[in-house]
């Protein structure tokens, strides 16, 4: 019999704990035996994942007030963060293209409705201080969120982003950046780095603002000069497994942008030997042994995207996406197709009740974001179930494109 971390055994000594305990030392390892067995026994495949997953995405349909509106969880009211979800969901599967033109219309323009004088988008369902204030969650994340979700709606905007005029003069990006929190949150800091930079991506992309490349060019200089050549990362020194992943969540966000834009990346194969390391024992890539969706893609977007590039642990990157396919699978919920956050545990993190979601239920952003994290393991996996249906993966900024 396994013996119980410290942790575990702590918590023993807490009853309202217990279920809790119960659930990450005995329940969550079987579910993840479980699908390891099914995907061995070829009982997995793309089609009912697929379909399940959809399933989901369309119970959150709000279709009486036109197309586009969904809510956050069955049930809840129509969010703009949730339309987002549902087109990038639905994208990565294929089925926008179910709509017709005037459909596709309408959802953007429902999107469309919601971006404010300064470029950004909001919502006043969710509305509060912080929502101002934060970048991993708020206004300008929900704005990265939107933009590609109109790009897969074949639409887009032409309102300039106020926020990034001070970038336009040279030294402008090397200022902020120095003036960041880096110190107290990086892992924060590089959310507001990525969402900034997305923007600037999608201003020099989409709306031709020719400035916006110079910009950019210079958060990747500032960036290079900075970046830990023994992990490949930012400001944390991977010397313990919490610092090892708050190194790799703040890398994700900054090579987001690298890849998106081709451009050269440093320090490759410690980038790899940093990310290997966070798998833990379930095939997650968090501390905890329930990793979360965020966790989980921080290392394998980057691992699934290196392995096509470099022979560098080739094949111990493969058995560690393989090892990740049935945890991410685990994630599912069968019953309804949705997918969690975290097992075993609530997802109360986020500043509005709203967009709060009650232990194991399913709800739209990690639905996406875990299907996400699929698509990458497919393009890595080739040989893999999840590889064997229909991936759609364009070329936008944000989080969800791919470039050979």
């Amino acid at each position: 019999m396994r013996i119980l971390t410290r942790a575990s055994r702590w918590a023993l000594r807490q009853p309202r704990r217990l279920y809790h305990v119960l659930r990450l030392e005995i329940e969550l390892p079987r579910q993840v035996a479980a699908v390891r067995e099914a995907l061995r026994d070829g009982t997995v495949d793309f089609e009912t994942i697929r379909s399940s997953t959809l399933k989901y995405v369309a119970a959150n349909r709000v279709p009486e007030l036109g197309p586009g509106r969904y809510s956050y969880a069955v049930g809840g009211p129509p969010l703009v963060y949730a339309s987002a979800y549902a087109a990038l969901a639905r994208h990565l599967y294929g089925d926008l293209e179910s709509l017709s033109d005037d459909e596709s219309r309408q959802w953007a323009s429902y999107l469309l409705s919601h971006q404010s004088d300064d470029g950004v988008f909001r919502d006043p369902q969710i509305s509060c201080d912080k929502a101002e204030t934060l970048d991993w969650w708020g206004w300008r994340h929900m704005t990265l969120h939107v933009l590609m979700a109109l790009c897969t709606l074949k639409a887009g905007t032409a309102r300039p982003f106020a926020c990034l005029e001070r970038f336009r003069s040279p030294g402008g990006m090397a200022d902020w950046l120095a003036h960041r929190r880096w110190i107290e949150d990086a892992s924060c800091v590089s959310n507001e780095v990525q969402n900034v930079g997305t923007m600037l991506q999608y201003a020099r992309d989409h709306q031709g603002v020719e400035w916006c490349a110079a910009a950019l060019d210079e958060m990747y200089e500032w960036l290079d000069a900075r970046q830990d050549p023994a992990t490949g990362c930012w400001h944390y020194p991977a010397c313990s497994p919490r610092q090892r992943s708050l190194a790799v969540q703040t890398g994700y966000h900054f090579w987001c942008l690298y890849f998106y834009d081709n451009r050269p990346i440093r320090h490759v194969e410690r980038i790899i030997d940093t990310c290997l390391a966070t798998q833990n024992r379930h095939g997650g890539f968090g501390v905890a042994s329930n990793s979360s969706a965020c966790e989980d893609i921080d290392s394998i977007d980057p691992l699934a995207r290196l392995s096509q590039t470099t022979s560098y642990r080739h094949e111990e990157i493969r058995e560690c996406l393989e090892r990740a396919l049935p945890w991410v699978l685990a994630n599912r919920n069968s019953q309804d197709g949705g997918w969690v956050f975290r097992r075993a545990q609530p997802y109360n993190i986020v500043p509005h009740k709203a967009m709060r979601a009650g232990c194991d239920k399913s709800f739209m952003a990690y639905t996406w974001f875990r299907t996400l994290s699929l698509a990458y393991l497919a393009k890595a996996l080739p040989d893999s179930p999840v590889a064997k249906g229909y991936w759609r993966l364009d070329r936008f900024p944000g989080h969800q494109f791919w470039v050979s």
